[in-house]
């Protein structure tokens, strides 16, 4: 069985994105997969499961649009990638709580870079099929708007270093 971290896209828990941890578990476990564990009320859960990271991803997506009556996107990385994403932090000596990695579904194109459009003091770069983005003075105060992020979803250091934790 693979160890794999789910993060769903536009998941919180009020306003148009709500939806309980406790549904998005029981839409795991009605899935099949074991050792089903959620993380804070923002969309993260690690599970095990038989299949391939693009079954389980459909398979996710699928379930959630039929709960959510819209699409839902999920972003899928094994344990084994998700300690990658963590340890390849290009900025290392910046507040954990204000660098981020945005997960995509493939490689983030060469010209990502290029489209950014109001940074300030905020540090970006690519990674494997993440952008890494180093806040200088805090997500809060950004102006920053990065195209290529539409269809990802963000995660801060903190968070990824605890679901490495839960999936290991």
């Amino acid at each position: 069985m693979t160890s794999y971290v789910a993060l769903l896209r536009a998941v919180n828990v009020g306003g148009t994105g709500k939806l309980p941890m406790s549904e998005l578990k029981q839409m795991c476990l009605a899935e099949g997969y074991e050792h089903v564990q959620t993380y804070i009320a923002s969309g993260n859960v690690v599970f095990k499961a038989d299949r391939t990271e693009l079954e389980v991803k459909r398979a996710l997506e699928t379930r959630l649009e039929s709960y959510a009556g819209k699409p839902v996107g999920v972003m899928v990385r094994t344990a084994s990638e998700m300690r990658g994403v963590l340890e390849a932090n290009p900025f290392p000596e910046a507040p954990a709580q204000w660098t981020v990695a945005i997960f995509l579904d493939d490689p983030p194109v060469p010209d990502v870079l290029s489209q950014i459009r109001g940074q300030q003091d905020e540090h970006v770069q690519l990674g494997t099929r993440e952008i890494y983005v180093a806040y200088g003075s805090g997500m809060g105060r950004s102006k920053l708007r990065i195209p290529a992020a539409a269809s990802g979803t963000a995660r801060n250091l903190n968070t990824i270093a605890k679901l490495v934790e839960l999936a290991s």
